[in-house]
């Protein structure tokens, strides 16, 4: 049985010698030190021996078990060190090319202005208040001085969803939301920027999905005044430090006065051009003095507290700040489009 066990610890050592890979090393571990191996089957045959001759063929057994482990743990290390050069060399990476350049994002046009509208207000002292965008008729219309049969109803053509639910076809029912749940304190000034909805043909001026940002100021002794002052200098810190902005008198619902404010062209700077069609000024937003009985609906005394609210379509600003003229350009995600304004 010792010949048997030297002859194994012979063959084995030189089948380890010719391996190659990592697939056959464990093929040969497993012929000769497996549960099955040929080490073991020489084992089986200790129990015929005698009791002085056990403790010697078990020594050599062991010496021959730990020369193979020995020389596997070898082998096994040398084949990983072999893998790992190869990777080395198929993988190494030359640091000396040039990089490749990739595309650089932008911020989109729409994104852009919101954003930039709302640091101007923030700057004023304005925080800014959200709602949903499905919204109850109660806070879209009739807390907004809009009764049911109000034929104003019919200027927004609006998505229904119930009779008495629906998409927003404004955010002024966030201004009438946060007047209740400032339950009669003062001052309020907030703006409310979001999606707003209603049923139109989409074309080159028009959208049924658009943005809005309205405004609202309640406290004591809030004049027109006021408004036109604060308004005038949103427009310059928009358009330009020599922007004027002139007020034509309108009508809202919900505020009164009224008024449509226009600015000066951005294009010819107000002395005509194809742009503003000659006339030197530019429509960008509705606004007013709050109605008194939206005031009351929002649980104020007309008698004690004023306000004004304005509104205005991102759309409409982004369209004249970056002389655009489609606004379907916003929504079709042309990067030829969208590029533009990285370096913006």
């Amino acid at each position: 049985m010792k010949e048997k066990l030297e002859a194994l610890r012979t063959e084995a050592l030189a089948a380890l010698s010719d391996i190659a890979d990592a697939a056959a090393l464990q093929e040969l571990r497993v012929k000769y030190l497996g549960k099955k191996g040929a080490l073991t089957e020489v084992l089986r045959g200790m129990g015929a021996l005698s009791a002085e001759e056990r403790p010697v063929i078990g020594q050599v057994a062991n010496e021959v078990r730990a020369a193979i482990e020995q020389v596997l743990e070898q082998k096994q290390q040398q084949l990983q060190a072999e893998e790992t050069n190869k990777r080395l060399r198929e993988e190494t990476i030359d640091v000396t090319l040039p990089g490749r350049q990739l595309p650089t994002g932008a911020v989109h046009p729409l994104n852009k202005v919101a954003q930039e509208i709302e640091d101007i207000f923030i700057g004023m002292g304005y925080s800014i208040a959200e709602g949903p965008e499905v919204e109850t008729d109660y806070y879209n219309f009739e807390a907004l001085n809009l009764p049911k049969d109000h034929p104003a109803r019919d200027m927004q053509d609006t998505f229904y969803i119930t009779e008495e639910i629906l998409m927003r076809t404004q955010t002024s029912p966030v201004q009438v939301r946060t007047m209740q749940a400032h339950r009669g304190e003062t001052p309020i000034r907030i703006i409310c920027p979001g999606k707003v909805y209603r049923r139109d043909d989409d074309d080159a001026t028009h959208s049924f999905q658009f943005n809005q940002v309205e405004g609202l100021v309640v406290g004591k002794n809030i004049r027109m005044s006021d408004l036109k002052g604060t308004l005038l200098q949103f427009a310059q810190q928009m358009f330009g430090e020599h922007t004027q902005i002139r007020l034509r008198p309108s009508f809202f619902p919900f505020t009164e006065p009224s008024a449509e404010v226009d600015v000066t062209c951005a294009q010819c700077g107000g002395s005509g051009c194809r742009m503003c069609k000659g006339t030197g000024w530019l429509e960008i937003l509705g606004c007013g003095m709050v109605h008194p009985r939206v005031l009351e609906m929002g649980g104020y005394d007309p008698e004690e507290v004023t306000g004004f609210a304005f509104g205005m379509g991102i759309e409409r600003i982004a369209l004249l700040k970056y002389g655009i003229d489609d606004i379907r350009h916003f929504y079709t995600n042309d990067a030829r489009f969208l590029t533009q304004f990285a370096r913006m």
